[in-house]
């Protein structure tokens, strides 16, 4: 998944978050920070929400049980992955991905799994911390290759 794909996810989905949770459209543009008419422009698809604004979106309504149907459980993961693509970091650990994951290949303690809705890619360590997350498995791949 690509920013803009999220971003086109989110968007599709912002009146339904809305009245998801019982929310005016006042309410819910202050929420989120912008204007009554930007938040109508966007849920009548005139207009698509920014990053910025999907991140607030999705960070702010964790919860939401229509977020979770098109973007999966765990999805703040998900978008961790696209925030920081590009970046070498150093993860916390990871419950090990007994849910959401498939294993995809395991070499010398570390492992690469597949997130089942998102199908982003990680690498955790020998105790479950995330090396490195990206949509592009040989980025990964590479990057296990460096460690083994």
């Amino acid at each position: 998944m690509t920013r803009e794909e999220l971003i086109t996810k989110v968007n599709g989905r912002l009146k339904l978050v809305r009245t998801e949770y019982g929310l005016t459209q006042d309410k819910m543009a202050a929420i989120l920070g912008i204007s009554k008419k930007t938040l109508v422009e966007s849920e009548k698809g005139r207009r698509s929400l920014g990053w910025t604004e999907t991140v607030a979106l999705t960070s702010i309504f964790e919860h939401s049980s229509i977020l979770k149907d098109a973007l999966g459980e765990d999805f703040n993961e998900m978008i961790s992955a696209l925030a920081l693509e590009g970046v070498e970091i150093s993860y916390p650990p990871t419950m090990g991905g007994k849910v959401w994951w498939r294993e995809i290949k395991s070499a010398g303690g570390y492992r690469i799994q597949q997130n089942l809705i998102s199908n982003h890619y990680r690498l955790l360590d020998e105790k479950d911390r995330r090396l490195i997350s990206s949509f592009d498995l040989k980025e990964v791949e590479d990057y296990l290759e460096d460690l083994v």
